[in-house]
């Protein structure tokens, strides 16, 4: 590029069609929708952006954006580094009208954002192309999908992009089979360009070739494994169950057995009921990798913001340094302190029956929660289950004739 002008150099560093890899371009031929399935830091997003800013240069006036959630739209799409805002030439990119959930390109082309947790709302509109982001960890995928398709109704090829990191959902497995899809996929690895130094080596090493490193590096599709205690139906299930107000909330804890180890199992639930008419909802999944006094930490927030009524935490790893952790936190902190007596398995099997009866209702998609119970269980399962232990321990303790795993209160 020596012999180019400034101005040339400038147009090459913002050329798409130039820096795309294979996998971040439409596919050629005659298709509907355009799945991209990839990993983490993958470059789904640019790609979806970068296909919208096409369209919108090749005629498309009405256009949809759909993510988990309005935060997601605005954050990741719109306003992250690879959204909008953020790329190809200043003079032709849109202004963001927050209030409206709505981009405004300079020649009048509209993109308007919509949230996967409200299906409903794209009852109405009608666009010419849509994109929408992490289908795999939307609220109500099928549902929202099926209503998105119906608005695809404007122009002479309404085409619709869909960006994710895989999960084995029952909405993305009929995807995949659909006519008029295509498929293109990259791995983690593959932008390991555009990524911080040793990123992908260090979660290759943590992750190795895990069932984990597998879908959120490789991008890989992963079935649940046969002998699971919980399906991906049993969630969706879970998921349509009626809402209700509970009585009594507990948030549980699953310490790891170390400061720098496994991650910080941190459920918040509720029951309503008592006995065979007990109703139970699992609201929060706040788990995390960090040191003691920060997981500690989020305890106390999470029992703050739901107005909990005592936290349940697993003492096997040492009852006395769990209570001084979450009391050093929050003195005032109301603890119950368990320890069981049987194996994981034994313990989640009636939690799991719970389930199957139609007792638990999740208040929204848990993703990392979802894949480890749907992995839990299975002959070939590895690693520390930490958010499903801490899920049982939370319906024991509020159901505990319908989902004791024989604890002991110490």
């Amino acid at each position: 590029m020596h012999n180019q002008t400034p101005e040339e150099i400038r147009r090459v560093a913002n050329s798409w069609a130039f820096w795309a890899r294979d996998a971040q371009k439409p596919p050629p031929g005659d298709w509907r929708i355009w799945l991209f399935l990839g990993g983490r830091g993958a470059g789904k997003t640019r790609a979806g952006a970068e296909w919208i800013r096409a369209q919108v240069k090749a005629g498309c006036r009405r256009i949809a954006l759909v993510a988990p959630t309005f935060s997601d739209v605005r954050e990741v799409m719109v306003s992250g580094p690879s959204g909008f805002l953020n790329i190809g030439e200043e003079d032709e990119r849109p202004r963001y009208e927050a209030s409206r959930h709505r981009l405004i390109w300079p020649n009048g082309a509209e993109a308007h954002g919509f949230s996967s947790e409200d299906p409903d709302g794209l009852r109405g509109p009608q666009f010419d192309c849509a994109w929408v982001d992490e289908f795999a960890a939307w609220t109500r995928p099928q549902e929202t999908l099926d209503m998105l398709g119906l608005g695809l109704r404007l122009g002479e090829d309404p085409r619709l992009m869909i960006t994710t990191t895989p999960r084995p959902i029952p909405a993305l497995k009929a995807l995949l089979k659909q006519a008029g899809v295509v498929m293109t996929h990259a791995a983690t690895e593959a932008n390991a360009a555009n990524l911080a130094p040793g990123f992908v080596a260090a979660m290759t090493d943590r992750y190795g070739a895990s069932r984990l490193a597998r879908q959120e590096l490789e991008g890989v599709l992963i079935d649940d494994p046969d002998g699971a205690l919980w399906t991906r139906d049993l969630i969706d299930q879970a998921l349509g169950l009626p809402a209700f107000e509970p009585e009594r909330v507990v948030v549980a804890v699953d310490p790891p057995a170390s400061a720098t180890g496994d991650e910080c199992g941190i459920i918040v639930a509720g029951v309503a009921g008592l006995g065979r008419d007990a109703r139970l909802v699992v609201f929060k999944d706040m788990s995390l990798q960090a040191r003691p006094e920060v997981w500690a930490a989020r305890v106390a927030e999470a029992f703050e913001a739901v107005d909990a009524d005592w936290v349940v935490a697993e003492a096997n790893q040492g009852g006395d340094m769990v209570r001084a952790v979450l009391q050093a936190a929050a003195p005032d902190l109301p603890i119950r302190l368990v320890h069981a007596s049987r194996g994981k398995r034994a313990r989640a099997e009636p939690v799991a029956a719970l389930y199957a009866r139609g007792r638990v209702r999740h208040a929204g998609r848990f993703p990392a929660l979802e894949d480890q119970m749907c992995a839990f269980g299975a002959p070939d399962h590895s690693g520390s289950p930490d958010r499903v232990d801490a899920l049982v321990w939370a319906i024991a303790a509020l159901t505990p004739q319908a989902a004791s795993p024989r604890l002991r209160r110490l």
